[in-house]
């Protein structure tokens, strides 16, 4: 059983037996939520912008290892990591620089991070990343992705869940959509399921076997 807390924006905490790991931390009060808080042995960060970066210090152990928009393959307290490049703009970076998707694996469950991504992946980046039983992507446009390509993205990997992020909740002082306009895309093709809560368990064993599309609250 490994259980993700959604910690706003693109912060995600994944706790499995032995290791936590926390994704793209903000530093909550330049986007206008609460600072996220966690004691993670690792951190991954997809790119070097405020809203992805800036609560490193509020999230980590003090001997966890951060990996900051980097490219590659590790093996870190038991999880395999692998790091892809892609980019935050359609235009190869030329605006918003590069990006890293990440792909781990805890407690036998697969995971993929989007970060910031820009663009529809590539077949080879597809390929790279292979199964993924849970998707994080970003879904509220103007930096990222906008919902017809989150779906396009979605329908092409197929994972059993998907939790969307990137999207603008009251307090978030960034000019995104919300959720609703994804909803509105996908809600023909996949189930949506609403929690009132920001947290789920993810147990490999009771995965759904057609892909549902999580909305967790804060």
């Amino acid at each position: 059983m490994v259980r993700v807390k959604w910690l706003g924006h693109a912060c995600f905490e994944i706790s499995g037996r032995k290791v936590t790991i926390v994704t793209d931390p903000h530093d909550g009060y330049s986007i206008g939520l609460n600072p996220p808080r966690s004691e993670a042995d690792i951190v991954l960060i997809s790119h070097d912008h405020f809203d992805h970066a800036d609560g490193e210090k509020y999230v980590k152990k003090s001997d966890a290892k951060v990996l900051k928009a980097e490219k590659g393959v590790w093996s870190i307290h038991g999880v395999e990591i692998m790091g892809i490049t892609s980019f935050h703009d359609k235009f190869q970076g030329r605006q918003r620089g590069k990006n890293i998707v990440y792909k781990f694996t805890v407690d036998e469950v697969s995971f993929c991070h989007l970060g910031d991504i820009g663009h529809e992946l590539t077949d080879e980046q597809l390929k790279a990343i292979g199964k993924v039983h849970v998707l994080f992507i970003p879904v509220g446009g103007t930096y990222t992705i906008g919902p017809r390509e989150a779906v396009n993205i979605i329908e092409k990997m197929n994972p059993n869940i998907v939790i969307p992020m990137h999207y603008r909740i009251p307090g978030l002082k960034l000019p995104i959509a919300e959720v609703d306009d994804f909803i509105d895309v996908a809600e023909d093709k996949y189930e949506i399921k609403y929690l009132d809560g920001n947290e789920i368990e993810v147990d490999l064993e009771n995965l759904p076997e057609k892909t549902t599309i999580y909305i967790l609250t804060l």
